[in-house]
């Protein structure tokens, strides 16, 4: 049975069984739709919230983006590691006492103003959107490899599978979905690990064998690792060379962007009591840490065995690999399979019949080159996304691996994609259209809303997702600064301060804004090619790049809301016993002295 048949049934199979669970647990009323019923059991929903949030950038891109980077990108796990303690013990028990279905109703009913309820939609909308982006994109790449299509067509048939399931389950489909998902994706990314990790270092845990030695050398694998990639002029894997604010911000605003994500903090909505949502939190948090320890081992073993492909007879001293033996040798048909999706291309520009992989940007190395007659690295393509993917290939795996990881790759995109989907489609029909427009709406009708508002959804991300702003993982990284600059400072402040609600208004525009702003100067407007005045490699403000942004308008975001909500009326009395009520757990009472 040929790779692409083998590829059908894995990929196939995970869409039956998605679908068919959408169809058994398909919403019926708006609380099914919006919050599963809130009967969903906190290991369930504890899975169901790590599918949720393992998306593309985790599954798809993050390794690769390690990989190609090493310590410094790091700030990837820390971040979205992070962010989970700070939901479980700052949000996620208050909001679920709060008991309503979706951010902006309590921002609304918290700070007891519509133009609040409503500015928190649009920037719910706005993050949300930026963030399918990214998974979409992630689609697309896994769709355009193991279909063997391009990559518009893949991302194409992704747009219409998610709407397949989606727009009809609601969160109670989503959920059950999201729970096949995470057992798909996490199988899908543990299973290769294992192999590599002991055809590398003879050690079947790879979170172990990061540390431990190469088998073929017998030095430590990371020693090894940074040997390889200093000799070929890159920068060693395991020592920092980032600005080091640059990477404090962008930790920041990862945790306080997790924190604010709409769709992530909906999955605490749907348990039946407070100290489930805790107990959900902290159950997501050992679901994504199986994935989250292996990555790193991921990235740093798919890294030496991409350079030792590119340099098949002991580094610069043996040379490089043949063109003959990239097209002949099937060892790297894998590059040939992804060259077809455009996502990776190499060129023999000297004309030697070999293809020299090293950094061409570097000084020494530039003048070895011309010593040796290269004429700049011959890798010319190598898209941060396709490594996880094309990790089972690289190392040589049985083709059912490679099958499995096609499924778990899109299982990770979807399932993030459906949960983003379905908060922008609450966000739509439940605080736009019944909140403030059409309060009279039948449930029936609300439904029938909110269903159109994901289908315009997918649609609109779709186009987005065609000419994203950068990797998966990158674009992602934008949504969290959007959601930490105008989302979680609301909630933080709407439950633990008296901000009132010109102050919250003011704060969540303010926030929003500048780091819409930046962002669009960094990455063009409306994320359109072409039209920025910045990059990331030469930002605005020193060393802020536009990923790290959010955390200065986080920043900026609690400085407006307290100085406008001091200068203008206090809270009214009845929101000040509202804000108490959820803070402090009923039944106690007033201190004792004893």
């Amino acid at each position: 049975m040929d790779q692409f048949t083998i590829n059908l049934l894995f990929v196939g199979g995970s869409f039956a069984l998605y679908i068919g669970i959408a169809i058994w647990a398909r919403a019926g009323s708006t609380s099914e739709f919006y919050a599963a019923g809130r009967g969903v059991h906190p290991v369930t929903n504890g899975m169901a919230t790590a599918a949720d949030w393992m998306s593309a950038a985790s599954f798809i891109s993050m390794a690769g983006l390690i990989a190609f980077t090493g310590y410094d990108n790091s700030s990837f796990l820390m971040g979205w590691t992070g962010g989970y303690v700070l939901l479980a013990l700052l949000l996620a028990p208050y909001l679920r006492k709060f008991g309503k279905f979706t951010v902006s109703e309590f921002i609304g009913d918290r700070f007891y103003s519509q133009t609040a309820r409503i500015v928190a939609v649009v920037c719910l909308i706005v993050a949300s959107v930026t963030y399918v982006i990214g998974q979409m994109t992630g689609v697309g790449v896994a769709f355009g490899r193991f279909l063997e299509v391009d990559n518009t067509t893949g991302l194409l048939i992704g747009a219409a599978v998610v709407f397949a399931y989606a727009v009809f389950g609601g969160m109670k489909g989503v959920t059950y979905t999201q729970v096949a998902q995470y057992v798909v994706l996490i199988t899908a990314y543990t299973i290769p690990a294992i192999f590599i990790s002991l055809q590398l270092t003879g050690n079947p845990i790879p979170g172990l064998g990061l540390f431990g030695d190469d088998v073929a050398a017998g030095v430590p694998l990371l020693t090894k690792l940074d040997q390889v990639v200093t000799e070929l002029g890159f920068n060693s894997y395991t020592s920092h060379h980032a600005d080091t604010l640059n990477m404090v911000l962008f930790t920041l605003s990862l945790m306080i962007g997790t924190a604010g994500l709409p769709h992530v903090i909906m999955r605490f909505f749907t348990v039946p009591k407070v100290a489930d949502a805790r107990w959900s939190a902290g159950w997501a948090l050992v679901f994504i840490a199986l994935l989250y320890i292996t990555a790193p081992a991921v990235g740093a073993m798919a890294r030496l065995n991409i350079t030792e492909m590119m340099w098949p007879n002991g580094g610069i001293a043996g040379g490089a690999v043949a063109v003959e033996q990239i097209e002949n040798d099937p060892q790297y048909d894998w590059m040939d399979t992804w060259q077809k999706t455009g996502l990776l291309n190499w060129e023999d520009k000297n004309g030697d019949g070999k293809i020299q992989y090293y950094n061409d940007k570097n000084a020494s190395m530039q003048a070895m080159a011309e010593e040796k007659g290269w004429a700049g690295n011959e890798l010319t393509k190598f898209n941060r996304d396709i490594l996880v993917l094309a990790n089972p290939e690289i190392a040589n795996l049985p083709s059912w691996v490679i099958g499995l990881v096609a499924a778990g790759g899109l299982a990770a995109a979807l399932s993030t994609a459906a949960g983003l989907l379905l908060a922008i489609s609450s966000a739509v029909s439940h605080d736009l259209i019944k909140g403030a427009f059409n309060p009279s709406i039948s449930e029936k009708g609300e439904l029938l809303s909110a269903r159109i508002a994901m289908a315009v959804a997918i649609v609109v991300a779709t186009y987005l997702g065609l000419n994203p702003p950068g990797f998966a993982a990158q674009t992602v990284a934008l949504a969290f600064g959007l959601a930490a600059a105008s989302i979680f400072p609301a909630l933080m402040m709407g439950i633990f301060t008296k901000v009132n609600s010109r102050g919250a208004v003011a704060g969540m525009i303010a926030g929003i804004s500048v780091t819409l702003i930046y962002i669009f100067l960094h990455k063009g407007w409306l994320f359109i090619p072409g039209t920025n005045s910045f990059t990331d490699a030469d930002p605005l403000l020193g060393t802020i790049k536009s990923t790290s942004f959010g955390a200065i308008g986080a920043m900026v975001n609690f400085a407006v809301a307290y100085f406008v909500s001091k200068s203008s009326e206090p809270i009214p009395a009845e929101i000040e016993q509202l804000v108490e009520s959820v803070r402090v757990p009923r039944g106690a009472g007033a201190a004792q002295d004893h």
